[in-house]
């Protein structure tokens, strides 16, 4: 047991020495903790059970408060805060479906490791488990996608609890927490202490790697003549894309980022391959699944980037380095674990790779040879559209190249997504945000008004499709009212396109239910410029190649209100590369080797 003080940011106002703590309300407390942790923003919907904290929070200079449409939009709007800033996020909400519109957001949260608090009121505790009106077990729901989920019935816990839960946040593994905290706790007073003390007993991250394993890591590098940097979410979750870059410039050795990576490596750098995976390039793929060592940062060996994982890189060794001890050797067999925090971890391994390298000069220059020429064969492209519409994937490289690499690029899920991770080049971490574990619709809008609140001098873009922007599109009121000028792309095919593109391969073309009606026919439902207009924005509609340009510029000029683009393209456009689901991934290569539609299809 220890009672460890909070630790950054440090505390605003701290009591003088001395000093008698002042008696306020658990609303006053809640409002004070947050302005004392350095909270600036937050987001959320009132209600009966959480009305006791909007009172004091009317009152307060120091946390602005941002009303959403629905709470879901509140928990991604602060996830996207969090992954664009690398600050924690905060989301609040009443009891009962005001705290489950919350879950979404905080699975996703938990699958994406992004530091969220969510703090949601609880009827009174003399209520509880009655039924009562706007009763839920919050706590036992959501406690399987958390870090941790506290319950908060007395007015003096919660300072100590608010903190504790900022604290496990956004340490080790950042993810989500949940503070549900009781009506007649927001309600009774108690003495302000602070700092309070938290009391973790057990949560202790390791964040200093073990040296022998680290010399052990370094020793499988320099004697490797097929090595891969296998980079996830986590490196950029961990402030290490500065490390990164020493350790693969001083390594020679080629890099792949995962779809949750994408900007933690310049896309511009020579050793970049691309993303791995389902819809991975050609070279990144090939290069995992042929390599003789992965050296893994910050990632989990995700199945939509190994494929059949028991096929996956058959000859391969594995360094894993991750912060989540759970991680290591849950799907791939490490041979050499190393628990730690990828920046610390990654400058340790910089150094024993120099080391090591005095003693056995690397060689790999037969692997970039046969790498360069994956490259050269298969470049990332698309065909033409054949229906006069627009290729979607054109539409998503002019935004990337019309705005550039200081800009954020918030994608919902589907083939827009796999687009936008594919044809916009990210040079700088953070500026790709979207749903990667748990892939929810409804992502973009919301993680992008939180980006621009957290980022306001960068252009943010939400680049949507037309099945997501139906989902959470009452957030642009909240960005039209409160002046968060985001930038939509509507990639409208009128469809469920990553599910069409299913049925288009497996399911002989019987698309089932995956038609949306909202731009190929002469009645468009809805209308999206219509409805960007009732909601106070730009709308714009795109349909010929040569009004793209002037449409993002247009936008990226307009900063009085947030501007939606309805970009009509074709529905028969589909993501390439496609390594189907279940297969290994030498799947690839057999393509490769056996197809002559191969070039064409990637």
């Amino acid at each position: 047991m220890s009672s460890d003080p909070i630790p950054t940011p440090l505390p605003r106002r701290p009591h003088a020495a001395g000093a008698q703590p002042e008696e306020i309300t658990g609303a006053a407390a809640v409002v004070r903790t947050l302005e004392l942790l350095g909270v600036d923003d937050i987001f959320g919907l009132p209600g009966g059970a959480i009305l006791p904290v909007y009172d004091p929070l009317m009152d307060s200079t120091e946390v602005r408060h941002i009303l959403v449409r629905h709470e879901q939009g509140a928990g991604h709007a602060a996830e996207g805060y969090a992954a664009s800033s690398g600050r924690l996020g905060v989301c609040i909400a009443t009891s009962g479906p005001g705290a489950t519109n919350l879950v979404t957001a905080i699975a996703d949260a938990y699958m994406d490791s992004v530091p969220l608090l969510a703090i949601t009121g609880q009827v009174f505790s003399t209520l509880m488990g009655t039924d009562a009106f706007q009763e839920a077990d919050i706590v036992g729901i959501t406690m399987p996608v958390t870090k941790h989920s506290f319950l908060v019935k007395d007015a003096k816990d919660i300072p100590s609890t608010i903190a504790a839960a900022a604290h496990i946040a956004t340490t080790g593994r950042p993810g989500p927490v949940l503070v549900d905290i009781t009506k007649d706790a927001q309600q009774a007073t108690a003495p302000f202490i602070w700092p309070p003390k938290i009391d973790l007993p057990g949560y202790r991250p390791v964040t200093k790697a073990h040296g022998k394993q680290v010399q052990a890591a370094a020793q499988l590098f320099v004697e490797a003549k097929k090595p891969v940097l296998y980079v996830g979410g986590g490196v950029i979750r961990a402030k290490a894309s500065d490390e990164l870059l020493e350790l693969a410039e001083r390594t020679g050795a080629p890099v792949v980022t995962t779809l949750m990576a994408r900007g933690a490596f310049p896309d511009s750098h020579r050793q970049q391959l691309g993303m791995p995976g389902m819809h991975g390039t050609v070279p990144a793929v090939l290069a995992l699944q042929e390599s003789d060592l992965i050296v893994a940062l910050g990632a989990r060996f995700d199945d939509r980037v190994t494929g059949k994982a028991e096929l996956f890189a058959p000859n391969a060794k594995v360094v894993h380095v991750d912060v989540d001890p759970a991680e290591i050797s849950k799907i791939r067999l490490a041979d050499v674990p190393i628990v730690g925090d990828a920046k610390d971890v990654i400058v340790d391994l910089t150094a024993a790779y120099l080391s090591a390298a005095t003693e056995t000069t690397p060689d790999i220059a037969d692997w970039w040879t046969y790498l360069n020429g994956l490259r050269e064969e298969f470049p990332l492209g698309y065909a033409p559209t054949t229906d006069g519409l627009l290729a979607p994937q054109y539409v998503i490289q002019r935004i990337g190249e019309i705005t550039g690499p200081e800009g954020v690029y918030a994608s919902g899920v589907g083939q827009h997504q796999m687009w936008a991770a594919q044809f916009i080049n990210y040079e700088r971490p953070n500026s790709w945000l979207n749903s990667g574990g748990a892939g929810t619709m409804g992502y973009s809008v919301p993680a992008a008004m939180g980006a621009k609140v957290a980022e306001p001098d960068r252009d943010v873009w939400a680049i949507d499709g037309d099945g997501c922007f139906q989902m959470t599109n009452q957030e642009l009121a909240t960005c039209a009212i409160n002046n968060i000028p985001i930038k939509v792309a509507v990639i409208n095919n009128s469809s469920l396109g990553m599910v069409r593109q299913w049925q288009t391969l497996f399911y002989d073309g019987r698309y089932s239910n995956t038609d949306l009606n909202t731009g190929h026919d002469t009645i468009r439902v809805p209308d999206f410029v219509k409805l960007a207009e009732a909601y106070g924005c730009l709308g714009i509609r795109v349909t010929k190649e040569e009004e793209v340009d002037a449409a993002i510029k247009l936008a990226l000029e307009t900063n009085d209100r947030p501007v939606v683009i309805d970009f009509v393209v074709s529905a028969d456009a589909m993501v390439w590369p496609m390594v189907p689901q279940g297969v290994s991934n030498s799947y690839v290569q057999y393509a490769r080797d056996h197809s002559p539609a191969f070039e064409e299809e990637i």
